[in-house]
C-alpha cells in the first residue's frame, strides 16, 4: 500500500453487519477451527472446566509436574478419506499431536492412541492405518506407549476414528505462547501453504488439477529444535491446520492484542493450490496445512531463524510474510499486490470439513 494511503486507512474502523450466530444444535462449522469453534470453547467448554491452563488456548498445555515442564496435548482425527496423496489417517494422528507439542517448544516423547472402529470395516484397512502410525512415530522419534479400542455398530461411525494424546519436555528458558506476540515481530511461515486441504479435496471430490497435489503432513519437532538452537526467545509458534493460516494468525492477534500485517505477494502459495482455489472460489489462506508452522520472531533474530529453517528438510520454503504491528489490534490485514489492503477475518466455520 502507498505510504500516503497507509496513513489514512485504519482497518480497525471497518465493520461488517453480520448477524449474531445462534445455533441450538451442533453444526459442521463447530469443528472447523474458526469463529464457531471459538464460540463453542468460550460458551460451553471453558465455563464447564474453568481453569487458566485451558483458557490460554494454546496448541498444547504447558504444565509443571515433579520439577519438570511438560507439554500435554490431545486431538481426534476424523479425516475423510482415510488415505490420500502424501499420507493417511495414521500419519495425521501422529504428526498432528507431535506438532501441537512442538508448538510449545517441547520435544515430544510419548503418545497414546485410541481407536473407534465401525463394525464391518476391513481389518486390512485398520492394519494399514496402524502401520502408518508406527512408521510416523518412528520418524518423529516418539513412542506410542498406550491406547484403547472401541467398536460401534455398523452405521454409527465412519470406518475409523483415532484420538491421540501426547507429552513432551519443554526446555528451560523457552516460553512460547500466543500472548507473547509483540509489535515488530517478524512473521515467518515454514513453507508453501494449502497443500493438505487441496490434496484431501482432490481425492474426495474426484477433481484433477493437472498435477497431483500431495499433503504436506510431517513432524515439525526437529524443525522447532533447529529454530530454538538459534534463539530460545521465539515468541509464538503455531501449526495452521483447520482454518488455515488465516485462523492461526487471527487467534494470535486476538490473544496478544496486537495486529498482523501480511504482504500478499510474499505468501508462498503453490501454483496447483492457487489454481485449485481459483477454480473452486476458495482463499488459500483458509486452506488447511499439516506440515507447516508460522513463527513470530524478534526482528533481531529473523534472518538467522529463516536461515535455520531453510537448512532443514521441513523448512526449505520458509518465507518472511509480514510483521506484528501495534495498529488495528486483534486484526489481520493483507497488503495486496495492487496496493490495497484487505482484512483477513477469522473464518466462521471451514471451507472443507473433516480434513484432519
Amino acid at each position: 500500500m502507498p505510504e500516503q494511503l497507509a496513513d489514512t486507512v485504519d482497518p480497525a474502523n471497518w465493520t461488517c453487519p453480520a448477524p449474531l450466530r445462534d445455533q441450538p444444535v451442533v453444526v459442521m462449522g463447530h469443528g472447523g477451527g474458526g469463529a464457531l469453534s471459538a464460540e463453542l470453547m468460550e460458551q460451553v467448554f471453558a465455563p464447564a472446566y474453568g481453569n487458566a491452563i485451558l483458557t490460554a488456548l494454546a496448541d498444547s498445555a504447558v504444565l509443571e509436574l515433579g520439577g519438570a515442564r511438560l507439554a500435554f496435548s490431545t486431538d481426534s482425527y476424523v479425516v475423510r478419506p482415510l488415505f490420500f496423496p502424501g499420507g493417511s489417517l495414521g500419519d495425521l494422528a501422529v504428526n498432528g499431536t507431535v506438532n501441537d507439542l512442538a508448538m510449545s517448544g517441547a520435544r515430544p516423547a510419548y503418545l497414546s492412541a485410541a481407536f473407534v472402529l465401525e463394525e464391518g470395516v476391513e481389518l486390512t484397512v485398520v492394519e494399514r492405518i496402524a502401520r502408518a502410525m508406527g512408521a510416523a512415530a518412528e520418524a518423529a522419534g516418539v513412542t506410542i506407549a498406550t491406547g484403547d479400542t472401541k467398536v460401534v455398530e455398523s452405521g454409527h461411525g465412519d470406518g475409523v476414528y483415532v484420538t491421540t494424546a501426547g507429552v513432551g519436555l519443554v526446555p528451560d528458558g523457552v516460553d512460547i505462547r500466543p500472548q507473547r506476540a509483540r509489535p515488530g515481530d517478524a512473521v515467518i511461515v515454514s513453507g508453501p501453504i494449502g497443500l493438505h486441504g487441496v490434496a484431501i479435496m482432490s481425492v474426495r471430490e474426484g477433481l484433477e488439477f493437472g498435477v497431483e497435489v500431495a499433503s504436506d503432513t510431517a513432524p515439525l519437532a526437529d524443525l522447532v529444535a533447529a529454530v530454538l538452537a538459534v534463539t530460545p526467545d521465539i515468541h509464538v509458534l503455531r501449526d495452521p491446520t483447520r482454518g488455515g493460516l488465516a485462523a492461526s494468525l487471527n487467534e494470535i492477534a486476538r490473544a496478544s492484542g496486537t495486529g498482523v500485517r501480511l504482504r500478499e505477494r510474499a505468501i508462498p502459495v503453490p501454483d496447483a493450490v492457487a489454481n485449485a482455489c481459483g477454480f473452486l472460489g476458495l482463499d488459500p489462506l483458509y486452506v488447511a496445512n499439516e506440515g507447516r508452522l508460522v513463527a513470530f520472531v524478534p526482528p533481531s533474530a529473523a534472518e538467522e531463524v529463516l536461515a535455520a529453517m531453510r537448512a532443514h528438510p521441513q523448512g526449505g520454503g520458509a518465507t518472511l510474510i509480514g510483521e506484528c504491528v501495534a495498529e488495528h489490534p486483534g486484526m489481520v490485514v493483507v497488503c495486496t499486490g495492487l496496493g490495497g489492503t484487505r482484512v483477513v477475518d477469522l473464518p466462521l466455520g471451514e471451507q472443507l470439513p473433516r480434513i484432519c
